[in-house]
This record gives C-alpha cells, sequence and structure tokens, in this order.
C-alpha cells in the first residue's frame, strides 16, 4: 500500500516578496526617507554623493572619519542621525574600501551588510546612493542584477515550521537612486533580479521542505499549481505504470523500494514561436536518499533531502521563466523518486532495462541518480530540443574537486559548454569545466550488461557524466554537477542556496536575448 501524503500543516510555498524595489533618478537630499545609504572609500575618500552629504551636513561626514570612527575598509559601516538640511532621518556609511574597482563578492558583502543593518532599524523604507560604486566588469545593468538580487534573496526566511515565527520587519521598500541616462537599464535589471529572486526563493523552500512533506507526489502537485498560476504551461505527470511501460526500467528501479511512488513531471512554456525547437532542462528529483541498499552511513543523512536539488532549481529557473515572460519554448523534466531500502528495492548486481534499450548492472544502488537522469534524457528526444540541460546533486566528488563554490560542468557540445561559462560568469554563478575523454568511459565497463552504474573511485564526477553521455549521443547536452553548490551543509546557516538558478536563467535571457 501507498503511503498517504503528511498532514503536518504548511504554509503556501511560494510567498511573494514583501520587500518593494523602485528606482528613481532625484538627487539624494531631495528625499524623505528613513534611512539613507552612502558609500565611502578608505583613506577619508569620499564620492561625489558622500560629498554633497557632507556640504549639506555641514561636514558632518568628514568629521567623523577624522575622529577616525570609520576607516571605509569594505565591511564596515557607520549610523548617524539627524543631520543637518537631510530630509532623511539617518545616514548609513558603508565602507567601499580602497580599490577604484570592486570585485562581485566585496560588492555583495557591502549591500549583505547593508541590508542586514537596514532590517534592525525601525525605518519603513531606505534609499540607496550607491550607483558610483564601479564594479569590475559590470555596467549598470550587471551591477544593478547583483545588488538587486542580493537585496531579495536576502530576506528570505524559512520558518513554516517554527511555532514562534520572527517578528515583521519595518522594511518594506527600497530606492535605487541612479542616473537618468541608466534608469531603463537599472529597471530591467530589477526586473530580472526579482524573477531569478523569486525563482531562487521557490527552489530554497522546496529544497528546504522536509521529506515527509516533499516527496514525488507532492513534487508533482506544485508543477500542477504552477499550471493554475501561469497560462501557457503545459503539465502533465506520469505515474510508476507509465514510467513502466515506457521501458524507463532504470528509473523504476530506483523508486520500487518505496512506499512513495515515482513521478516523471514535465512542463512545456511556449513563449517562442511555434516552429522553434525548445530548451530542456532535466532535474533528478530525488526526494530523499537513503543509498538505497547501499545503506548511507547515519551522520548527515537528513540532508540527503536536498537530493532533489536539481528538480528543485529546474522549478526556480522555470517560475522565473514565467514571471518574466521569456519569449522562447521551454521543456522541463523532473525525474523524482525515493531510494529507500526495503524488500522491493533493487539490489547491487541487478541488471535494469533502459527506455534506450541499453542494459544497465546496478553495482551501486546509491548511485541512483543517474539511472532516474539518463532515462529522463532519452525521453527528452520526443522533442527535439536545441539543447538539453541537465541538473543533479549527483557525486560527493565533485564536492572533494570543487567545494561548495563552483559548480562541475560537463558535456558534449562546446558551444553549449561555452554558453554556460559564460551565463554562470555574468550571474555570479559559477561553474568549472570538467574533461570528458573517452579514457574515463572504460571504467564504466561490465562484464554483465553495457554498462556498469559507477566507474570506481576515480574521479567520480567525470565516470558519472561518462554514464550520461551514453544517453545523450542524439543530443546536445550538458550536466550540471550540484552537489557542492546547491545547498550549505550543517551548521546554523544549513540549508538550500537556490543555485543554479540565476545562471540557468541567465543563459535562457541570452537565448531570449531579454
Amino acid at each position: 500500500m501507498r503511503a498517504s501524503r503528511d498532514t503536518l500543516h504548511f504554509d503556501h510555498l511560494f510567498r511573494e516578496p514583501d520587500m518593494e524595489l523602485v528606482v528613481k533618478s532625484v538627487s539624494p537630499e531631495t528625499l524623505k526617507t528613513a534611512t539613507l545609504v552612502v558609500a565611502v572609500g578608505e583613506g577619508r575618500t569620499l564620492g561625489n554623493v558622500a560629498k554633497q552629504i557632507d556640504e549639506l551636513s555641514g561636514g558632518a561626514i568628514s568629521a567623523v572619519l577624522k575622529r577616525g570612527d570609520l576607516a571605509g575598509k569594505v565591511g564596515q559601516s557607520l549610523l548617524l542621525h539627524s543631520l543637518p538640511n537631510l530630509k532623511a532621518e539617518r545616514v548609513l556609511l558603508v565602507g567601499v574600501g580602497k580599490d577604484a574597482e570592486l570585485g562581485d563578492r566585496p560588492f555583495r558583502k557591502i549591500i549583505a551588510g547593508a541590508l542586514n543593518i537596514l532590517k534592525g532599524l525601525g525605518g519603513t523604507d531606505a534609499v540607496l546612493a550607491l550607483d558610483e560604486i564601479v564594479v569590475k566588469g559590470r555596467d549598470s545593468y550587471g551591477k544593478t542584477r547583483l545588488l538587486a538580487e542580493t537585496l531579495v534573496d536576502g530576506e528570505y526566511a524559512f520558518e513554516q515550521f517554527k511555532s514562534q515565527k520572527s517578528d515583521p520587519r519595518a522594511l518594506k521598500k527600497i530606492t535605487l537612486l541612479t542616473i537618468k541616462a541608466a534608469q531603463a537599464e537599472v529597471e530591467r535589471a530589477v526586473t530580472h533580479a526579482t524573477a531569478i529572486a523569486n525563482g531562487m526563493s521557490f527552489t530554497r523552500d522546496l529544497g528546504n521542505l522536509p521529506p515527509n512533506i516533499c516527496h514525488p507526489i507532492f513534487l508533482a502537485e506544485q508543477a500542477k499549481n504552477l499550471g493554475k498560476e501561469f497560462k501557457g504551461l503545459k503539465v502533465e505527470i506520469l505515474d510508476e505504470k507509465q514510467i513502466k511501460e515506457l521501458g524507463m526500467g532504470s528509473f523504476y528501479a530506483v523508486g520500487q523500494g518505496s512506499a512513495q511512488p515515482p513521478r516523471l513531471i514535465v512542463m512545456q512554456y511556449n513563449g517562442g514561436k511555434k516552429a522553434e525547437k525548445p530548451y530542456a532542462l532535466v532535474g533528478k528529483g530525488i526526494t530523499f536518499d537513503t543509498g538505497g541498499i547501499s545503506l548511507k552511513p547515519g551522520a548527515g543523512m537528513d540532508e540527503m533531502k536536498y537530493d532533489m536539488g536539481g528538480a528543485a532549481s529546474v522549478f526556480g529557473t522555470l517560475r522565473a521563466v514565467l514571471e518574466l515572460k521569456l519569449p522562447i519554448n521551454l521543456v522541463c523534466i523532473l525525474a523524482c523518486a525515493e531510494n529507500m531500502p526495503s524488500g522491493k528495492a533493487s539490489r547491487p548486481g541487478d541488471i535494469v532495462t533502459t527506455m534506450s534499450g541499453q542494459t544497465v548492472e546496478i553495482l551501486n544502488t546509491d548511485a541512483e541518480g543517474r539511472l532516474v537522469l539518463c532515462d529522463a534524457l532519452t525521453y527528452s528526444e520526443r522533442f527535439k530540443p536545441q539543447a538539453v540541460i541537465d541538473i543533479a546533486t549527483l557525486t560527493g566528488a565533485c564536492v572533494v574537486a570543487l567545494g561548495s563554490h563552483t559548480s562541475g560542468l560537463l558535456g558534449n557540445n562546446d558551444e553549449l559548454i561555452g554558453q554556460l561559462l559564460s551565463a554562470g560568469q555574468q550571474a555570479d554563478d559559477r561553474a568549472w569545466q570538467l574533461p570528458l575523454f573517452d579514457e574515463y568511459q572504460e571504467q564504466l565497463d561490465s562484464p554483465f550488461a553495457d554498462i556498469a552504474n559507477i566507474g570506481g573511485p576515480k574521479a567520480g564526477t567525470i565516470t558519472a557524466a561518462c554514464f550520461l553521455s551514453r544517453f545523450t549521443k542524439n543530443l546536445n547536452w550538458a550536466h550540471l554537477d550540484i552537489a557542492g553548490t546547491a545547498w550549505t551543509s550543517g551548521g546554523k546557516d544549513k540549508g538550500a542556496t537556490g543555485r543554479p538558478v540565476p545562471l540557468l536563467t541567465q543563459y535562457l535571457l541570452d537565448r531570449a536575448k531579454a
């Protein structure tokens, strides 16, 4: 008998952001606001805005710098109250360092630090007069994208299951000041950033939900909800019987040990011309991964609820695309299952037949992600996509190789790989290409089947991609291994990150030329 959905209460998944971002091109001293945020450089360096505020206030900023109250280093801040001749109740000085151009990370650090201070104040609004900050390699659009994404994403909180919620924050609106000539680009950046951050929030919620709530049927319900919320989205849910009838023996084998049935979720968005081939995103949706019969160690197993991070990021990316109404065609395929040990579970040594007809010897049931993805990739061929990208928390080896900062990237099409690397740079959600040489394929040889599902201890990320490459010979294909980037492990900051929604959305923005 299949288990029913847990009745534990939780709020609706997607919540509209509480904070509004507004763009204006006016002089900062003319705005009545609770807090005006101004940049100050190291060595008592003042930009044009800070100089203007300093002169109006009778040298208030110069005085605190002269006293040494603020050195202007990156991350430093100082709050000033009731400066004369200003309509702002407070002025928050933020240090931007001594470099003429900031990198992406120091810039994000400055914005996040300012936001944390603003959230702790009583004011309902704030004005950021930070347009003068120069970020290396970024124009007004690119700089504002980083700023706005940091602000909106910084508002995220996951408290659905806490009996005591945080007190509501007073801050409801942030105004970004810019020059008139750049206003259109800044507004475009805010629109894109807000959609991306909303998609990240959706992805983070899905990842952070407990596995007794977020299982394959629940994910199917979220797809249906998206279909109801956004016009033009076609949703199809394939159950375990249909999965089996399609010949997806590999996918079916992963979910057969669980009381929660597997689901193949197919979502089609047709925002482009009817004749245009779609782009395809394929997400690994293992809603909980015990390892199956090849059982994982108990320590840290709670974090295996994040093994559906690939599917969650596809959900988030699709939501951003739908919000922006991008003029492209997109198909999203999510292979969702729960990997559990039981009397019905697949065993090491089992041989299964994939939808492609290739046979797989399952040497390790904990290498299950590739088993669901291979059939989903074969299924994607029916849509004749321009390009296919699969996203998966696939290998611990990727965490060893690249840590938690960079996603692994492999594929069979150099142009597609280049486009994704570029998108990652633009979105500050970077990936790094690993080789996919033929020599690695030999590690997957099986004496009993066409292919084994593991290739031994060496080059685990690469051999996992080699496995998937056997099922993508007719596709322009790339594989993103997000095992190190989809969530932050352990401690008070544990939780889903929302990556790689920025990278994927940027890739699609580039294709749509939006």
